[in-house]
Protein backbone atom coordinates (compact mmCIF):
# COMPACT_ATOMS: atom_id res chain seq x y z
CA UNK A 1 0.00 0.00 0.00
CA UNK A 2 2.73 2.51 0.20
CA UNK A 3 1.22 4.60 -2.94
CA UNK A 4 -2.14 5.27 -0.87
CA UNK A 5 -5.36 6.28 -2.69
CA UNK A 6 -5.16 9.53 -5.39
CA UNK A 7 -8.35 10.70 -4.89
CA UNK A 8 -8.60 12.71 -8.47
CA UNK A 9 -11.64 15.06 -7.90
CA UNK A 10 -12.84 15.86 -4.97
CA UNK A 11 -14.38 19.00 -3.75
CA UNK A 12 -12.67 19.00 -0.16
CA UNK A 13 -12.80 23.25 0.11
CA UNK A 14 -16.74 23.20 -0.45
CA UNK A 15 -19.06 24.82 2.29
CA UNK A 16 -20.28 21.27 3.07
CA UNK A 17 -16.78 20.32 4.65
CA UNK A 18 -16.69 23.65 6.79
CA UNK A 19 -18.03 22.52 10.16
CA UNK A 20 -16.25 19.17 10.37
CA UNK A 21 -12.86 19.48 8.02
CA UNK A 22 -10.23 17.71 10.89
CA UNK A 23 -12.98 14.27 10.94
CA UNK A 24 -13.31 14.09 7.16
CA UNK A 25 -9.25 14.74 7.00
CA UNK A 26 -8.99 11.94 10.01
CA UNK A 27 -11.35 9.38 8.37
CA UNK A 28 -9.80 9.87 4.72
CA UNK A 29 -6.30 9.35 5.81
CA UNK A 30 -7.38 5.97 8.09
CA UNK A 31 -8.98 4.96 4.73
CA UNK A 32 -5.81 4.65 2.90
CA UNK A 33 -6.02 8.42 0.76
CA UNK A 34 -1.86 10.17 0.26
CA UNK A 35 -3.29 12.76 -2.11
CA UNK A 36 -6.66 14.67 -2.66
CA UNK A 37 -6.62 16.70 -5.85
CA UNK A 38 -9.01 19.54 -4.83
CA UNK A 39 -10.60 20.94 -8.00
CA UNK A 40 -12.57 25.18 -7.80
CA UNK A 41 -15.81 25.64 -9.51
CA UNK A 42 -15.38 29.25 -9.12
CA UNK A 43 -12.72 32.03 -8.64
CA UNK A 44 -14.22 32.51 -4.96
CA UNK A 45 -12.69 29.02 -4.08
CA UNK A 46 -9.61 29.56 -5.14
CA UNK A 47 -8.38 31.12 -1.87
CA UNK A 48 -9.93 28.32 0.19
CA UNK A 49 -7.84 25.32 -1.65
CA UNK A 50 -4.55 27.62 -1.24
CA UNK A 51 -5.53 27.88 2.49
CA UNK A 52 -6.14 23.80 2.77
CA UNK A 53 -2.94 23.28 0.87
CA UNK A 54 -1.39 25.14 3.51
CA UNK A 55 -2.90 23.25 6.54
CA UNK A 56 -2.32 19.82 4.66
CA UNK A 57 0.62 20.89 2.74
CA UNK A 58 0.68 16.25 2.63
CA UNK A 59 -2.42 15.57 1.38
CA UNK A 60 -4.27 18.56 -0.94
CA UNK A 61 -2.96 19.19 -4.55
CA UNK A 62 -4.44 22.18 -5.52
CA UNK A 63 -6.48 22.58 -9.05
CA UNK A 64 -7.53 26.16 -10.02
CA UNK A 65 -10.95 26.23 -12.77
CA UNK A 66 -13.85 27.93 -13.93
CA UNK A 67 -16.96 25.37 -14.11
CA UNK A 68 -18.90 25.39 -16.74
CA UNK A 69 -22.06 26.02 -14.36
CA UNK A 70 -22.20 28.70 -12.23
CA UNK A 71 -23.81 29.55 -9.35
CA UNK A 72 -23.25 26.54 -6.95
CA UNK A 73 -24.91 24.27 -7.06
CA UNK A 74 -27.99 25.57 -6.57
CA UNK A 75 -31.88 25.83 -8.24
CA UNK A 76 -29.78 29.62 -9.77
CA UNK A 77 -27.52 27.75 -11.06
CA UNK A 78 -26.49 29.13 -15.12
CA UNK A 79 -24.00 28.68 -17.98
CA UNK A 80 -20.75 30.39 -17.38
CA UNK A 81 -20.22 33.64 -18.84
CA UNK A 82 -16.80 34.94 -20.89
CA UNK A 83 -16.96 37.59 -18.17
CA UNK A 84 -16.66 34.72 -15.57
CA UNK A 85 -13.27 33.78 -16.25
CA UNK A 86 -11.80 37.63 -16.22
CA UNK A 87 -11.29 37.46 -12.22
CA UNK A 88 -9.36 34.25 -12.10
CA UNK A 89 -7.09 34.88 -15.08
CA UNK A 90 -4.24 36.82 -13.31
CA UNK A 91 -4.95 34.05 -10.32
CA UNK A 92 -3.70 31.24 -12.93
CA UNK A 93 -0.51 32.41 -13.66
CA UNK A 94 0.48 34.74 -10.37
CA UNK A 95 -0.19 30.71 -8.25
CA UNK A 96 1.07 28.79 -10.99
CA UNK A 97 3.86 27.17 -9.06
CA UNK A 98 1.44 25.96 -6.39
CA UNK A 99 -1.25 24.24 -9.00
CA UNK A 100 -1.21 20.67 -9.95
CA UNK A 101 -4.00 20.92 -12.61
CA UNK A 102 -6.35 23.70 -14.31
CA UNK A 103 -10.07 22.01 -12.99
CA UNK A 104 -12.82 21.75 -12.62
CA UNK A 105 -13.26 23.06 -16.50
CA UNK A 106 -14.79 21.76 -19.08
CA UNK A 107 -18.52 21.29 -20.34
CA UNK A 108 -22.77 20.78 -19.27
CA UNK A 109 -25.45 20.81 -22.14
CA UNK A 110 -27.60 19.09 -20.14
CA UNK A 111 -30.80 21.16 -21.38
CA UNK A 112 -31.97 22.94 -18.14
CA UNK A 113 -28.60 24.31 -17.52
CA UNK A 114 -27.52 25.52 -21.26
CA UNK A 115 -31.00 25.76 -22.56
CA UNK A 116 -29.68 28.22 -25.77
CA UNK A 117 -26.93 27.71 -27.90
CA UNK A 118 -25.50 30.99 -26.77
CA UNK A 119 -25.38 29.15 -23.19
CA UNK A 120 -23.61 26.50 -25.24
CA UNK A 121 -21.21 28.45 -27.22
CA UNK A 122 -20.43 30.56 -24.20
CA UNK A 123 -19.21 27.43 -22.25
CA UNK A 124 -16.79 26.38 -25.37
CA UNK A 125 -15.31 30.03 -25.47
CA UNK A 126 -14.57 29.44 -21.48
CA UNK A 127 -13.54 26.15 -21.96
CA UNK A 128 -11.21 26.72 -24.55
CA UNK A 129 -10.07 29.54 -23.07
CA UNK A 130 -8.92 27.51 -20.03
CA UNK A 131 -7.20 24.71 -22.39
CA UNK A 132 -4.66 27.38 -23.82
CA UNK A 133 -3.70 28.50 -19.81
CA UNK A 134 -3.13 24.79 -19.07
CA UNK A 135 -1.13 24.56 -22.01
CA UNK A 136 0.66 27.52 -21.56
CA UNK A 137 1.14 26.18 -17.87
CA UNK A 138 2.49 23.26 -19.02
CA UNK A 139 -0.31 21.68 -16.57
CA UNK A 140 -2.68 18.73 -17.02
CA UNK A 141 -6.88 19.66 -17.19
CA UNK A 142 -9.34 18.05 -15.15
CA UNK A 143 -12.78 17.96 -16.81
CA UNK A 144 -16.67 17.77 -16.80
CA UNK A 145 -18.31 16.73 -19.66
CA UNK A 146 -22.41 15.93 -18.88
CA UNK A 147 -24.21 15.70 -21.30
CA UNK A 148 -21.37 16.46 -23.74
CA UNK A 149 -19.02 13.77 -24.13
CA UNK A 150 -18.19 13.93 -27.51
CA UNK A 151 -17.71 17.55 -27.62
CA UNK A 152 -15.46 17.79 -24.70
CA UNK A 153 -13.08 15.17 -26.04
CA UNK A 154 -13.28 16.80 -29.57
CA UNK A 155 -12.53 20.45 -28.40
CA UNK A 156 -9.75 18.87 -26.25
CA UNK A 157 -8.28 17.01 -29.27
CA UNK A 158 -8.48 20.29 -31.75
CA UNK A 159 -6.44 22.21 -29.17
CA UNK A 160 -3.80 19.70 -29.40
CA UNK A 161 -4.51 19.21 -24.91
CA UNK A 162 -2.71 15.52 -23.99
CA UNK A 163 -2.93 15.29 -20.65
CA UNK A 164 -6.65 14.91 -19.31
CA UNK A 165 -9.06 13.41 -16.75
CA UNK A 166 -12.30 12.90 -17.58
CA UNK A 167 -14.12 13.10 -14.70
CA UNK A 168 -17.15 11.21 -13.70
CA UNK A 169 -17.38 10.47 -17.30
CA UNK A 170 -21.09 9.32 -18.66
CA UNK A 171 -20.48 8.65 -22.30
CA UNK A 172 -20.92 6.11 -24.96
CA UNK A 173 -17.99 3.33 -25.19
CA UNK A 174 -17.28 4.57 -28.43
CA UNK A 175 -16.53 8.45 -27.19
CA UNK A 176 -14.91 6.97 -24.62
CA UNK A 177 -12.44 4.98 -26.79
CA UNK A 178 -11.83 7.87 -28.89
CA UNK A 179 -10.50 9.45 -25.47
CA UNK A 180 -8.70 6.73 -24.78
CA UNK A 181 -6.80 6.89 -28.10
CA UNK A 182 -6.02 10.56 -27.55
CA UNK A 183 -4.19 9.40 -24.03
CA UNK A 184 -7.19 11.00 -21.85
CA UNK A 185 -7.72 8.90 -18.29
CA UNK A 186 -11.24 8.70 -16.81
CA UNK A 187 -12.05 8.61 -13.27
CA UNK A 188 -15.40 7.13 -11.38
CA UNK A 189 -16.75 8.48 -8.36
CA UNK A 190 -18.85 6.50 -5.88
CA UNK A 191 -21.99 6.66 -7.16
CA UNK A 192 -20.94 4.69 -10.47
CA UNK A 193 -21.88 1.33 -7.69
CA UNK A 194 -25.48 1.90 -8.74
CA UNK A 195 -25.35 2.33 -12.46
CA UNK A 196 -25.79 -0.81 -14.80
CA UNK A 197 -24.96 1.28 -18.15
CA UNK A 198 -21.68 2.38 -16.56
CA UNK A 199 -20.21 -1.05 -15.82
CA UNK A 200 -20.24 -1.71 -19.77
CA UNK A 201 -18.03 1.61 -19.80
CA UNK A 202 -15.79 0.71 -17.35
CA UNK A 203 -15.25 -3.00 -18.91
CA UNK A 204 -14.14 -1.62 -21.88
CA UNK A 205 -11.81 1.21 -21.08
CA UNK A 206 -8.28 -0.64 -19.87
CA UNK A 207 -7.19 0.22 -16.61
CA UNK A 208 -4.35 2.00 -17.45
CA UNK A 209 -6.91 5.16 -18.42
CA UNK A 210 -8.79 4.81 -15.32
CA UNK A 211 -8.49 6.65 -12.15
CA UNK A 212 -10.72 6.85 -8.65
CA UNK A 213 -12.17 9.77 -7.28
CA UNK A 214 -15.07 10.85 -5.06
CA UNK A 215 -16.21 14.08 -6.55
CA UNK A 216 -17.20 14.44 -2.78
CA UNK A 217 -19.65 16.14 -1.31
CA UNK A 218 -21.23 14.85 -4.16
CA UNK A 219 -21.78 11.28 -6.30
CA UNK A 220 -21.73 9.18 -3.08
CA UNK A 221 -23.71 6.04 -2.77
CA UNK A 222 -26.82 7.51 -1.29
CA UNK A 223 -27.80 10.93 -3.16
CA UNK A 224 -28.97 12.29 0.04
CA UNK A 225 -25.87 11.87 2.28
CA UNK A 226 -22.90 13.70 1.97
CA UNK A 227 -19.87 11.93 0.19
CA UNK A 228 -16.37 12.24 1.24
CA UNK A 229 -13.18 11.29 0.38
CA UNK A 230 -12.57 8.39 2.45
CA UNK A 231 -15.17 6.80 0.54
CA UNK A 232 -12.99 5.94 -2.40
CA UNK A 233 -12.55 2.63 -1.35
CA UNK A 234 -16.36 2.33 -2.62
CA UNK A 235 -15.14 3.15 -5.85
CA UNK A 236 -11.83 0.94 -6.08
CA UNK A 237 -13.88 -2.44 -4.79
CA UNK A 238 -16.43 -2.08 -7.68
CA UNK A 239 -13.99 -0.99 -10.64
CA UNK A 240 -12.27 -4.14 -9.21
CA UNK A 241 -15.19 -6.33 -9.58
CA UNK A 242 -16.14 -5.04 -12.78
CA UNK A 243 -12.31 -5.71 -14.31
CA UNK A 244 -12.11 -9.35 -12.17
CA UNK A 245 -9.19 -7.50 -10.27
CA UNK A 246 -7.80 -7.42 -6.53
CA UNK A 247 -9.01 -3.96 -5.12
CA UNK A 248 -5.22 -3.79 -4.07
CA UNK A 249 -4.39 -4.26 -7.89
CA UNK A 250 -6.70 -1.49 -8.56
CA UNK A 251 -5.70 0.89 -5.80
CA UNK A 252 -1.96 0.26 -6.97
CA UNK A 253 -2.67 0.82 -10.81
CA UNK A 254 -4.57 3.59 -10.62
CA UNK A 255 -2.48 5.35 -8.08
CA UNK A 256 -0.01 4.77 -10.74
CA UNK A 257 -2.20 6.62 -13.13
CA UNK A 258 -3.13 9.23 -11.52
CA UNK A 259 0.51 10.35 -10.67
CA UNK A 260 1.46 10.37 -14.28
CA UNK A 261 -0.98 12.32 -15.39
CA UNK A 262 -0.60 15.03 -12.11
CA UNK A 263 3.19 14.86 -11.36
CA UNK A 264 3.63 17.71 -9.06
CA UNK A 265 0.34 15.90 -6.93
CA UNK A 266 2.93 13.31 -5.39
CA UNK A 267 2.77 15.51 -2.75
CA UNK A 268 5.46 12.74 -1.04
CA UNK A 269 8.37 14.16 -3.17
CA UNK A 270 7.70 17.89 -1.53
CA UNK A 271 6.63 17.06 2.24
CA UNK A 272 10.72 17.47 3.47
CA UNK A 273 11.18 20.48 2.75
CA UNK A 274 7.51 21.96 4.26
CA UNK A 275 7.98 22.49 8.01
CA UNK A 276 4.47 20.90 9.38
CA UNK A 277 2.02 22.64 11.56
CA UNK A 278 0.20 19.87 12.83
Amino acid sequence: MEHGFVDCHCHISAREFEEDLEDVIQRTREAGVKTLIAVTEEVGEFNRVLQLRQSYPDLVAPCFGIHPLQGGGGPEQCSVKPQDLDAALPLFYEHRERLVAIGEIGLDFTPWCAPTQQDRDDQVTVFIKQLHIAKELELPVNVHSRSAAKVTIETMREQGISRALLHNFAGKPSVALEGVKAGYLFSFPPAVCRNQQREKLIQQIPLEHICLETDSPALGLDKHVRNEPANITLSCRYIADVKGLSPQAVQIITAQNALRLFPRADTHCHTHTLTHTH
